[in-house]
């Protein structure tokens, strides 16, 4: 979340560090966040989209969508572990 009413949702794959920057606009809501997170898996490399680790929060909870369309399974980290999504929070903390 930014300052102003702003979001994005990163997405970094694991070994070759391919990051994926997705707006928000609409804002961190499940609908909205699976809308823009399916349109933005389908675009990334067909040998890049394998799994997605997420961590626990309601902006996930449209997950089933999301695997129905892009075919992608979705791991959910157990809650308060960081740790099993470290690539994507180290990204994090750089893009900040």
């Amino acid at each position: 979340m930014g300052i102003r009413p702003s979001a994005v949702a990163t997405l970094v794959e694991r070994a070759s560090r391919y990051t994926t920057i997705v707006a928000l606009p609409d804002g961190i809501k499940a609908a909205q966040v699976a809308q823009h997170l399916t349109r933005c898996l389908l675009g990334i490399p067909p040998h890049l989209q394998r799994t997605l680790t997420w961590d626990r929060g309601r902006k996930i909870a449209e997950h089933e969508a999301i695997t129905t369309e892009t075919r992608m399974p979705i791991y959910l980290c157990k809650p308060r572990s960081p740790w099993q999504r470290g690539t994507n929070e180290n990204t994090n903390r750089l893009l900040r």
